[in-house]
């Protein structure tokens, strides 16, 4: 990420406004795909930050391919999050508050490939069964509720 790896030159670990994109993408069977995080070892949906020069939906295009192989034929944004409950600690001390576009992906194509890096283990799981709340990253977590929610409501998520 050479954008923010830049600014942490100059600012260190402060906390910062981090633009960013994470991905609902689900299976014929309405599975959601979920990686097992590198940087945290827990689960949570594809995703990661904007890079200078790119829009959102290409942020979610390169993300997903780059974090699960997979390519994003259409997606569309359901749901913005920027609420200060989401700023997060990464393991290596920076600070961020995310403002995150979440999108649905309606239509992927590709096989599932694990990077090993930023995703150690890529799988499909049932709404109803998603890891524990403590082997999943909570943000993510509250995304895919809000996602089943705006399914039913067709109601725009803003956090």
């Amino acid at each position: 990420m050479g954008y923010v790896e830049e600014l942490r030159k100059l600012i260190g670990t402060r906390t910062l406004i981090a633009p960013g994109v994470r991905a609902v993408i689900r299976d014929d069977a309405g599975a959601v795909l979920l990686q097992l995080r590198g940087d945290f070892r827990i689960w949570g949906l594809p995703a990661g930050g904007m890079e200078l020069d790119e829009s959102v939906q290409d942020a979610v295009r390169r993300e997903v391919l780059e974090e699960t192989g997979l390519t994003i034929v259409r997606a569309r944004p359901f749901g913005f999050y920027s609420n200060p409950r989401y700023a997060v600690t990464y393991p290596n001390g920076d600070r961020a508050q995310p403002f995150t576009v979440a999108f649905m992906v309606e239509e992927w194509t590709g096989t599932l490939t694990v990077d090993g890096d930023e995703s150690l283990d890529l799988r499909f799981f049932p709404i109803d069964e998603l890891p524990p709340a403590d082997q999943m990253h909570p943000p993510h977590r509250t995304t895919i509720l809000d996602f089943q929610r705006h399914l039913e409501t067709g109601e725009l998520v803003v956090d």
